[in-house]
């Protein structure tokens, strides 16, 4: 083992990467570690470096586990306890091979134990150490909870002959290996950032995702015996019938994960393969976001607060599901929440509790909508009235005459942008005059995931690519500096790491009230907004463009 350091340490030199001189300090400096491990420490190296060097010399192909999409059938072959103690990882099956990733493809002992765990032969690639424990961490971290699962839970049959109650009283005992295992799947996904937990049946297993920032990823995938543990145990979690499987179902409940209170919103579907639970994961520490923590621009945050800081008028955010709509509001309320103001909200559901705010559920089966809910709040004599979202022309009138009889109403619109807000609410039915009257402004919005600082790579566009998506360049500008994604550990290989909002605010003036009670078209309305100052959505995504926050391919994913 000393001379393949030794010889290891020589291909470094011979390759230009380091001098003799520096792998003699890192041969004194070992301290039981490795030479590679104390060139790293010494900076004289990186992990990349020496895995493409391992590459090289032993004519294996390199491998970024961060950008391979890895096979959850193959990682899964072999135990935790193998995975770390070689450092190795099945990614993949190649002409009836397993294609295996290693830190030290000349641990010939190491492919000799997996050749006989296995049963197939091996095919090595390279991969860097760090990478190959991240993808460990990923794909081994449930291995015991499930092994456990797939020995406990009898087969369909059985399961298909227990009463309910037997079931419920099983999967609320904190030690069953079920319970255990959907405590992992949920701590992960708040250690993973998750902003919802998909669990999938499919034909032969269950598929378990991940939405973090935005996209899907998968994380693993389950037997389809431990389907209806999983499905009751949540089930229970969220205060459900387990015994209904034939109609979807909402419900809700709170976890402490890692110390931070997180409520969980839960809804299922039935599938031809089972049921469907999506589980949506609402931190209590975000409602405490301050407007400035958002993503706004300079100018367009001055123009809301002076919104939200009129006695009255009504305030609409605009935009697609998950574009953060609620969070925006919520954290204008946070400014807003004063004992001298008397707040009520009325949402569906109410997703946050906001400490001394007067929170409304709707339950139209009892016959609480939200046309009734605010025709009741307005006989409490409210200050600040938040609507969860105008779904209907009711809805709509009492949230406009409430804004004209001297309430501050915040509430959402599902249109594309700012301009869209007021032809819609004509749509509605609600006459243009009361609307031109009532609205003060409106924020259109949507969320961009953020290049993660890491990794992100700074690069120079060229004219053609910077005209091509209408990049606002001024004559005679030169080519600025941008930056895109490029993947790295610690965003997964994805390039992104949190997201950003983007917004639009369009105020009221007298020439877009005169636009109004004419009926202008969404466009006329536009373009006079965009002269009186408003920066559109595209504008402002291109100036966190320019600011290095997010990249031009992530703008036109989520801007159209």
């Amino acid at each position: 083992m000393v001379r393949l350091k030794k010889r290891l340490g020589k291909i470094l030199v011979e390759a230009g990467l380091i001098t003799e001189e520096q792998l003699q300090e890192a041969v004194e400096a070992q301290d039981g570690k490795s030479v590679t491990s104390a060139l790293i420490d010494l900076g004289y190296v990186s992990e990349a470096d020496i895995a493409k060097v391992i590459a090289k010399a032993t004519g294996l192909p390199y491998v970024d586990l961060s950008k391979y999409e890895i096979n959850p059938n193959a990682a899964t072959l072999i135990s935790e306890d193998i995975a770390r103690k070689y450092s190795v990882l099945p990614i993949d099956f190649e002409d009836n091979k397993l294609v295996v990733a290693m830190a030290e493809p000349a641990n010939i002992f190491a492919i000799d134990d997996l050749r006989i765990i296995t049963g197939y032969e091996i095919k090595t690639v390279v991969a860097l150490e760090s990478a190959i424990q991240n993808a460990i961490n990923q794909f081994c971290r449930m291995d015991h909870e499930v092994e456990e699962m797939t020995e406990s839970v009898a087969g369909e049959e059985e399961e298909a002959a227990v009463s309910a109650t037997t079931v419920e009283e099983e999967y609320e005992v904190e030690e069953a290996p079920i319970v255990k295992l959907v405590n992992v799947i949920i701590t992960e996904a708040a250690r993973s950032r998750a902003a919802d937990i998909h669990i999938e049946p499919q034909e032969g297993d269950i598929r378990i995702r991940y939405r973090i920032d935005g996209v899907l990823h998968e994380v693993m995938r389950s037997p389809k015996r431990v389907q209806t543990g999983m499905v009751a145990r949540i089930k229970i979690l969220a205060n459900m019938d387990i015994a209904e499987k034939r109609l979807p179902q909402d419900g809700r409940f709170s976890l402490m994960v890692d110390g931070k209170p997180i409520d969980f919103r839960v809804a299922t579907l039935p599938t031809v393969y089972g049921e469907k639970v999506v589980l949506r994961l609402l931190e209590k520490e975000s409602i405490l976001m301050q407007l400035e923590d958002l993503g706004f621009l300079p100018e367009s945050l001055k123009k809301f607060k002076k919104s939200l800081n009129k006695p009255y008028g009504a305030i609409f955010v605009t935009g697609p599901t998950g574009c953060g709509k609620t969070t925006t509001l919520y954290a204008g309320l946070n400014l807003l929440n004063k004992d001298e103001k008397n707040l009520i909200t009325v949402e569906d559901p109410v997703e946050y509790r906001l400490p001394g705010v007067n929170q409304v559920q709707v339950n139209p089966k009892a016959g609480l909508t939200f046309a009734s809910a605010l025709r009741s709040i307005l006989r409490n004599d409210p200050d600040i009235v938040m609507i969860g979202e105008i779904r209907d022309q009711e809805t709509a009138l009492i949230a406009i005459e409430s804004a004209l009889t001297g309430h501050l109403v915040l509430s959402t619109l599902h249109t594309n942008d700012a301009p869209s807000a007021i032809t819609r609410l004509t749509e509605m039915g609600i006459e243009p005059f009361l609307t031109s009257s009532a609205i003060d402004s409106v924020v259109a919005q949507r969320l961009a995931r953020k290049l993660c600082d890491q990794c992100k790579e700074a690069y120079t566009p060229s004219l053609e690519s910077l005209q091509r998506v209408k990049f606002p360049l001024g004559e005679g500008e030169s080519l600025p500096t941008l930056y895109r994604a490029k993947g790295c550990d610690a965003c997964n290989g994805t390039g992104y790491r949190g997201r950003v909002g983007i917004f639009e605010v369009m105020e009221m003036s007298e020439t877009i009230e005169r636009l109004t009670v004419e009926r202008a078209s969404t466009d006329e309305i536009k373009k006079v907004a965009i002269a009186e100052g408003m920066l559109t959505l595209r504008e402002e995504g291109m100036e966190k463009v320019k600011q290095g926050i997010t990249s031009i391919e992530e703008i036109m994913r989520v801007i159209v």
